[in-house]
Order: C-alpha cells, then structure tokens, then sequence
C-alpha cells in the first residue's frame, strides 16, 4: 500500500524542478524534450481518468514511463488515495530527476526505475504491468534523433505493436506506442503530448492505432494561445484511452479550450469520420476553433495549378545573403550573386515590382552567393568573392549540416524566381490570413521562409499569353479565408500557424476555375490521368 504524504512533499518537488531546470540551457532543454507537466494540469488529468476508474475500483497500479520529478504521481496520490494505490513506477533517464523523484517519493512507495524507457521496456526489466499510465512524455523532435536510435525505435515500436511508424515521428509517439504493449489489458491510460500528431502525414499511425486497436474516449485539445507549458511554445492535447479494442458504433468525446473539466467546445466524432479525416484539429466546431476546410478532395485545389516549393535553405543566412550594396563594396561578382527577397517580417509589400536588372524594387536589396566553381577555380579568378569566402572557416559556417551536404559548400539549391509566394508562418484569427501572398514581378528568390507558388500547365500557358492576369491571381490568392488557410496548416503554442507546400496545394482552387472556365479542362485531364495511373 502506498504511504501517505501531504502537500509539503508536492511543493519540494515544485522548488526542485526549477532548480533542475535552471541548470540547463534553454536549447539543452528542448533538445532533451524536458517540459515538466504543471501540478494543477496534473490533478485535472488524473481527476478526469478518476471519474473512468470509477470509485469502487481498488488495486491501482500506477506507472509514468518519463516520471521526471514525479508530477503525476503526486497528482495521483492526491487524486485516488493512497490507499486506492496498490503499487507505482516511474521510469527516469534524467539522473538528476531520477534522484530528486526517488528522495521525494520512495517513502510514499514511488518505485524509481533509472534508464531508457524504451530500452528498459525492450529487454524486459520492466516492472509488472501498470493498469494505469499518466504521461508527459519527452518531445524530442525526430531531426534530434540520431539515425541509428530511430531506426531501433521503429523496429521495436513493429515489434511490440505492429505499428509501423514514420521516421517523421518524434519521441512521444514511440513512448506512448511501447508504454500502452507494456500495459494491462483494459488498463487506462492520458497522455499529454503535442496535437501535431493530428494533423500531420507522419501522425497516421497513432491515429490508427487510437481509432483501430485501442478505445479512444476522449481528446482534448487546448487553446494554442492557453500555452501549458511557459517555456516550449507546443499546441498540446490530452488523449485518454482504454486498453481495448473500441467497440462497434463507438464516437469519441473531442474537446477544445478551457479545462479538462469545463472545456469552451464538445463533440463526439464518430470512429468512421475519424478514420477518414486527415485534420483531427477539425474537431470540435468552436469559435476559436477555426480550422475549416473546403476542399473535400474532389474540386480543384492550388496543387492543380501550382508546384509548390519551399524556399532555399542557405546553411546560414547571414554569412550567404548580404545587402546588395555590401556585396558591390566588397567587389563581389555580380555573375555568382542572385537577388533574394528579405525576411517576411522586412517585407510589408505584397506587390514586389522590379527593376531594369530584375532587382526588387524595394528599400533593402539582398543577393545571395550562389556559385558552382571549384574552390581552386574561384580562388584564381574572382579573388575577392575568394577573400569572403575563406572567413567562413573562422565563423564555423562550414560546419553546418547543409553546408556540409554541398559540392562545392557555397553553391545553393537552384530556384527559379516565381510570381507568387506565400510565407511559410504567422498569425491570424478569425477571417484574417495568417500568411501573405506576395505577387512577385522581380527575379527575387525567396528563403525557406517562403513557400513558392510555380503556375502549372494550362494555367502556366494562360499567364503567359496573358502576363496581366498575375494581378487576378494574386487578387485570388487573397481572397483565401484565414479559416481555411489555418484548417489545412497546423498551429503552434502561441498562436502561431505554418503551412507546408502540400498542405497549401489542398486549398481549394474553386475560385480560379469560377473566373476562367476554360482551366477546367486542365483539372479534368488530371482527374482523369490519376484514374488510370
């Protein structure tokens, strides 16, 4: 039986955690994905899977498989009783959490087992199945993952559940995948995680293995703007769920904002629909919930009449891209330099004309060094553009990741200029689009910052024997509603969307083919070439 203890240990542990915490670095941090759950949240959570376990139930065997400094487990005792607490393991990689969670909890009967989660739960050191899991697991973006620990994770993750998981994934999904094959039939299980999951392609197989191989009874979606956790700015949700196969007719309860208790919206959204709903952030329907889209799939879209890129990715902006009039003081060759927009927060116009050599005519003109000579080549024939170039060594840009990638480092990826394109994040609620089209008559490139929008086929054609109808499509492009941009992107903790290129091209493109009938055609030859593919 569990040992009781009172809120005095629930206030160590809080002073702590920040003390913890304020050993490491911002950057360490979110690195590690060590985002500590706050206790109010934590006795919400485990107040919500009270009211499924029910009151008679006695016999609670409580595990959290990242336990930090041991939130949920205080919010459990507090919750359920120590009486109602049969047994409870945390799992620790952090030493330093795993001594704070053994000195505040043991004597309460917190059983600390120290290690990899998913390494302890691979060779089978385990302790006996939990019939409860309350879980904050680390959020290790999969680009922190080294190749050979992800490749590991996937084979395990198909191993222990037959799911197999997109390389895409970050750390959680693993977590909560092996944590739910460790546990107990018909056990219970919440989990906060962030909601990208939800709406993202690598978020598919958790969203079928909650709609196929577990009942999933509820999932709430907090406010991106009601930020859980001060210091990671992540959308976060709440995903509870039995042990069980769902049974026939089953609709989880989706709810957005507010608490647990008392969320702003409600829904219960059918296992079918959530089957085939590629945005689970759809539901539920609420003001601030404005994530609609109007493209079911079967109209017209952008990505008919578009190829949408992301912009280039210099390896370091500030050594690659320079003031036009800094690169002519230093005597740089104009042949290796190539006009770039600036950032969009340096960009207030949507509307970019250009000058006689295709320069943007704005306030701030950049270019960036773009050139495919061999080092020994540029040294002997543009000295000065030689002369910039060796200070990158000093500066540690040639250590960089894509730099690295590069033959030679200093050449780009290859751009063509595009007359329109729409920047990569921002914010927006309500009607107002939360990123801006900008229509671009200059020979200006644009960063990953942007998303470039290259007109296609048919449409391509119209432009060209048209060029006057750019301002109708830009006219067009922004008449978007900012609902249905932010519908088809994702949202951030914050309040901060981003859209994707293959996220933009599913916006519907009705509005195009309502102004010129004849691109109908060009839509149905797609359709058509797609049938027989």
């Amino acid at each position: 039986m569990i040992v009781h203890h009172d809120n005095t240990t629930e206030a160590q542990r809080q002073t702590i955690q920040s003390a913890i915490d304020a050993t490491k670095s911002a950057a360490e941090r979110n690195r590690l994905g060590q985002f500590a759950t706050p206790n109010a949240l934590a006795v919400d959570i485990a107040r919500y899977v009270g009211t499924l376990i029910g009151t008679r139930k006695r016999g609670i065997r409580f595990a959290d498989p990242s336990v930090g400094s041991g939130s949920f487990f205080s919010a459990a005792l507090a919750v359920y009783g120590p009486k109602r607490l049969e047994s409870a393991v945390g799992v620790e990689l952090d030493s330093a959490f795993a001594d704070a969670a053994l000195d505040l909890w043991a004597n309460a009967g917190l059983e600390v087992v120290r290690g990899d989660f998913t390494r302890v739960v691979a060779n089978g050191s385990c302790p006996p199945a939990p019939n409860l899991i309350l879980a904050n697991p680390p959020y290790v973006r999969h680009h922190h993952m080294d190749r050979e620990d992800k490749e590991r994770l996937q084979r395990l993750a198909f191993k222990m559940t037959g799911v197999e998981v997109n390389g895409l994934a970050g750390l959680y999904v693993y977590f909560l995948l092996l944590a739910t094959a460790w546990m107990e039939d018909d056990g219970y299980a919440a989990w906060l995680i962030p909601s990208e999951f939800m709406d993202v392609n690598y978020g598919a197989a958790l969203k079928g293995f909650l709609t196929d191989r577990v009942t999933l009874i509820r999932a709430h979606r907090f406010d991106p703007e009601d930020v859980q956790f001060g210091d990671a700015f992540v959308s976060s949700v709440v995903l509870v769920f039995k042990k069980a196969p769902p049974p026939p007719g089953h609709a989880p309860e989706f709810t957005f904002g507010g608490t647990l208790e008392q969320p702003h919206a409600s829904d219960r959204i059918p296992l079918e629909r959530l089957r085939e709903s590629r945005k689970w952030t759809a539901y539920p329907t609420h003001a601030k919930n404005d994530r609609h889209t109007l493209s079911d799939g079967s109209g017209p879209t952008l990505s008919d009449f578009f190829r949408v890129q992301r912009g280039i990715a210099t390896g370091d902006n500030k050594f690659f891209v320079l003031d036009r009039a800094d690169a002519k003081r230093r005597h740089l060759p104009a042949k290796y330099l190539r006009p770039i927009l600036p950032s969009p927060r340096h960009l207030k116009a949507t509307v970019i004309d250009a000058g006689d050599d295709g320069y943007p005519v704005i306030d701030r003109q950049l270019c960036v060094i773009d050139c495919d000579l061999p080092e020994h080549v540029v040294e002997q024939r543009h000295p000065a553009l030689w002369e910039y170039l060796k200070t990158a060594e000093l500066l540690g840009v040639k250590d960089g990741y894509l730099v690295g990638k590069r033959t030679p480092w200093y050449k780009q990826e290859q751009r063509e200029p595009c007359p329109f394109l729409c920047t990569y994040m921002g914010r927006g609620s309500d009607d107002k689009q939360p990123f801006r089209f900008i229509y671009n008559r200059s020979r200006a490139i644009g960063t990953n910052l942007y998303l470039m929008l290259y007109p296609l086929n048919g449409f391509a054609a119209m432009l060209r024997k048209h060029p006057g109808r750019g301002a109708d499509v830009h006219e067009l492009l922004g008449q978007v509603t900012g609902h249905e941009l932010r519908g088809e992107g994702r949202v951030y903790g914050g309040g901060l969307n981003k859209i994707e290129p293959s996220e933009l091209g599913r916006v519907s493109a009705s509005s195009f083919v309502d102004r010129w009938p004849e691109l109908s055609a060009s839509v149905q030859r797609r359709e058509s070439a797609s049938l027989f593919a």
